[in-house]
């Protein structure tokens, strides 16, 4: 018995140390992530496959990719920025990984007005920046591009259906302490923080629920584009967005 244990630990010691690293890796330094929903379009596109930076935050109970830690708090913490684009587990349910980016801060009051976005009182300035033609439930859309700049001159880019959308109207949230407020950049397309948890959204997204800051597209392929079909290869190729840096 002794000399199957030992054979088999010889045989498999060097895949077991292997997952191993992976499992630190992914721990410590960084995990790729999936995109599956259109919410954060135009800056992530469905079917990106993305890093999420773990080191940027520090650690908490939900940094190991398999299970939690047993653990409260944050450890080697660090402030997240207003604008930053954060992997974070969902609320109600922690099995569920999001998405979103960072627009309110702890101690800030948020609120939408006819589309435009509000911070402490103060509207964001955004331009103009084109045109996107879609579709959406079977039907084609326009959608309006703009680039919205945060308080302390961030700019990103974000999308709207028009102003008068279900969530371009909104009370006015005030963040509380140890807590951020999310929102999607695809602005009538995302469930983010201007709904709340109770009510089958985000809500407010607790400091221990972030899971890494998103850094990079790795590449992207087109859920619709099989790998194994010659046809769909220039489709993927389109889309691969090779090491896109994410702003």
């Amino acid at each position: 018995m002794n000399r199957t244990v030992s054979f088999l630990w010889r045989e498999g010691k060097g895949v077991v140390l292997a997952l191993a690293l992976v499992l630190v890796v992914r721990t410590v330094a960084a995990e790729p992530y999936a995109v599956p929903t259109p919410s954060m379009v135009p800056t992530l596109m469905v079917g990106d496959k993305l890093v999420a930076t773990k080191y940027a935050y520090g650690y908490s109970r939900y940094s190991v990719p398999i299970g939690e830690i047993p653990m409260t708090g944050r450890v080697l913490d660090h402030t997240p920025e207003r604008g930053d684009v954060i992997v974070f587990r969902l609320p109600r349910d922690t099995s569920e990984t999001y998405v979103k980016r960072v627009i309110g801060l702890p101690g800030d009051r948020v609120q939408m007005k006819k589309g435009r976005l509000y911070i402490n009182g103060e509207m964001a300035a955004r331009r103009p920046a084109g045109a996107l033609d879609t579709v959406v439930l079977g039907r084609p859309v326009t959608l309006h591009r703009y680039i919205e700049t945060l308080p302390g001159g961030r700019d990103h880019d974000i999308l709207e259906m028009s102003d008068d959308d279900a969530l371009d109207n909104t009370p006015e949230f005030t963040v509380p302490q140890g807590q951020y407020f999310m929102m999607g950049d695809n602005r009538d397309d995302s469930l983010d923080s201007r709904v709340a948890a109770v009510a089958g959204g985000v809500g407010m997204v607790p400091a221990e629920n972030l899971v890494g800051r998103v850094d990079m597209v790795l590449y992207s392929h087109a859920p619709d584009a099989p790998l194994w079909s010659p046809a769909s290869w220039g489709e993927i190729i389109k889309r691969l967005r090779l090491f896109t840096q994410i702003t």
